[in-house]
């Protein structure tokens, strides 16, 4: 039975561990720059949304049938998109990070043993929290 060829060699070198721990660093700068992003879209649809709703409850009378839940929807959507998309971003992250130290390549990471968890991933995550507990919030018009 024919084993399956490798992709590629994997060398143990100090070269391929600074490569590997290059690697690594985007990984965190790219969740990093999409937690960044999160925040502003969380941000901003829960700012849209408490104004809107400050702004219509001291309008006249007259001003307050135009669609009062168009700025609330709105920030619903904003926050949804902040939370959605660095949902997705962390997974991504999660993703890569373990296969960098899967395999061949658990030689040149320098890992034994269980692996550390990044900074990075734990503001992604609390990030995400808050994100959920804004949505929560302006859903329940709190």
């Amino acid at each position: 039975m024919d084993t399956p060829a490798k992709k590629f060699d994997v060398e143990p070198s100090a070269g391929n561990h600074f490569a590997w721990m290059r690697t690594q660093m985007a990984l965190e700068r790219t969740l990093m720059a999409a937690a960044r992003t999160a925040v502003s879209l969380i941000g901003f649809g829960f700012t849209v949304a408490q104004f809107f709703q400050k702004l219509i409850s001291e309008a006249p009378a007259g001003l307050r049938h135009l669609r009062p839940e168009t700025p609330r929807n709105l920030g619903l959507a904003l926050i949804a998109a902040g939370i959605f998309s660095l949902t997705v971003f962390t997974l991504q992250y999660h993703r890569a990070s373990a296969y960098l130290r899967s395999g061949d390549y658990a030689a040149i990471a320098g890992f034994g043993g269980k692996p550390m968890h990044s900074s990075t991933y734990m503001v992604a995550i609390v990030v995400i929290l808050i994100g959920v507990a804004a949505f929560v919030s302006v859903f329940a018009r709190l």
